[in-house]
């Protein structure tokens, strides 16, 4: 079954985008089997992908309308993930899902049609809490959360985790953060230290050690419609991606075996319980 992480902020031009086509393009190298879904009207993640996001058959608008099955709107790209686009009609799809029985949860109930045949499903979300949005959240089982070592990115940072929070204890109760990644990371900068600093005082082990720098070949990458590791694979905003995503899978990899042995312990504890009633 797939891990499912929403890419999220609220606050734009933190390179989210960036991180969603450039964390599928890495994890689909390492051998995972990819579904990234673009949730923004402006349809960048699809474009970035090599996908033209005007002549799309079907996008993720129809799939949320009910005007198409999600089977028929996924395809394949060259970078060896699957893309399901959005272009601008995701914008009205809104106003259509809005009136429909239980709305939120949309895009859950599509993507549990097909999340056997992948590992990972990547959610690149628009940078506004609107209801497909909130359909995002409801669908994934955490938020990985990209942003720029600056103090008004701290600001929205905050708003987002109290939505994240909020979302949690009414609509996914298993929605949780996977971390925190630093884009656009300047290391001689002393502002980028300094709220790097705060991000690890606050967010500990949840702040990924990987960080991504400012780099011209990743800025160039989507104008010719691919991931920057089929651009340029030598360049460092290639290397510190493919670098992200084997950190991502080892926590991952690392949370599950937590997860398991907690379930064991309360098994045992369960069971001890029992025999203590019993005797």
């Amino acid at each position: 079954m797939a891990k499912i992480i929403a890419i999220a902020n609220q606050k734009g031009g933190v390179a989210k985008t960036t991180t969603a086509v450039n964390l599928a393009a890495s994890l689909a190298v390492l051998k995972k089997r990819v579904l990234l879904v673009d949730l923004d009207a402006q349809g960048n993640a699809t474009m970035g992908s090599g996908v033209p996001k005007n002549e799309l058959n079907f996008s993720v608008a129809d799939v949320l309308s009910g005007e198409a099955p999600i089977i028929a709107a996924i395809q394949k790209v060259e970078s060896n993930y699957k893309v399901l686009g959005s272009n601008r009609e995701l914008a009205g799809a809104e106003l259509v899902i809005a009136e429909l029985e239980k709305r939120e949860f949309i895009l859950r109930d599509a993507l549990a049609q097909v999340a056997s045949d992948f590992d990972f499903i990547l959610i690149d979300c628009a940078p506004s809490l609107n209801l497909i949005t909130v359909n995002a959240f409801c669908a994934a089982d955490s938020v990985l959360i990209p942003m720029q070592c600056e103090y008004y990115a701290l600001e929205g940072l905050a708003d987002l985790c109290q939505t994240i929070e909020r979302i949690n204890q009414t609509l996914n109760p298993n929605l949780d953060i996977l971390g925190v990644l630093r884009t656009m990371y300047d290391g001689r900068s002393a502002l980028t230290k300094d709220v790097s600093a705060e991000l690890e005082q606050y967010f500990g082990d949840k702040l990924f050690q990987t960080v991504i720098p400012r780099n011209v070949r990743l800025a160039e990458a989507p104008a010719h419609g691919m991931p920057v590791m089929y651009f340029e694979k030598s360049s460092k905003g290639a290397v510190s991606y493919l670098t992200f995503a084997a950190e991502l899978m080892k926590k991952i990899k690392k949370e599950l075996k937590s997860t398991a042995e907690l379930s064991v312990q309360n098994t045992a504890k369960t069971k001890h319980n029992d025999l203590g009633a019993k005797a």
